[in-house]
């Protein structure tokens, strides 16, 4: 499958990624939130990734990502355009991740990634617990994610 990745449309990406995810709040991301769109060769949205609540004096950017279900769209070009938006583009030292604690897929997947975690409890309310996952600029820098295709082909052989 083909993925095309869309730009400069972060409005209508982040009210989709907002409407994927049931905890996001009603009024979705802020205003300024940046987005990456994620469609299929006939325009169609998959996914979505949102950077939003940037603080330019700590270097920390929050980032929410969502899919609809059953596609494909988590490529290692999806990857390296996540983070190179905000290690690279915006310069930010921290990406940080809300996670409802019970995500047990997603905290997974994170944890491959190389993410940190701190329990946050009640963070989704009086019954929810949520996890905050952290990821720096050096975790990215240190990723297997983050290397040229053929070193990764040369350290698999």
């Amino acid at each position: 499958m083909t993925l095309r990745y869309v730009y400069g449309q972060d409005r209508n990406v982040a009210r989709f990624v907002a409407s994927l995810i049931p905890h996001i709040d009603p009024l979705g991301f802020p205003p300024n939130a940046a987005a990456i769109g994620i469609v299929d060769a006939n325009n169609n949205p998959l996914a979505g990734i949102v950077y939003y609540d940037w603080s330019v004096p700590a270097g920390t950017l929050y980032m929410a990502a969502a899919a609809r279900r059953g596609t494909f769209w988590f490529s290692r070009e999806t990857i390296r355009r996540a983070f190179s938006f905000a290690f690279d583009h915006r310069r930010c030292q921290m990406v940080i991740m809300r996670v409802r604690a019970d995500d047990a897929r997603l905290l997974e997947q994170l944890a491959l990634f190389g993410f940190g975690f701190v329990t946050v409890p009640r963070l989704y309310g009086r019954e929810r617990d949520g996890v905050i996952a952290t990821f720096t600029a050096e975790d990215w820098a240190e990723s297997r994610f983050n290397r040229p295709a053929a070193t990764q082909q040369r350290e698999a052989a």
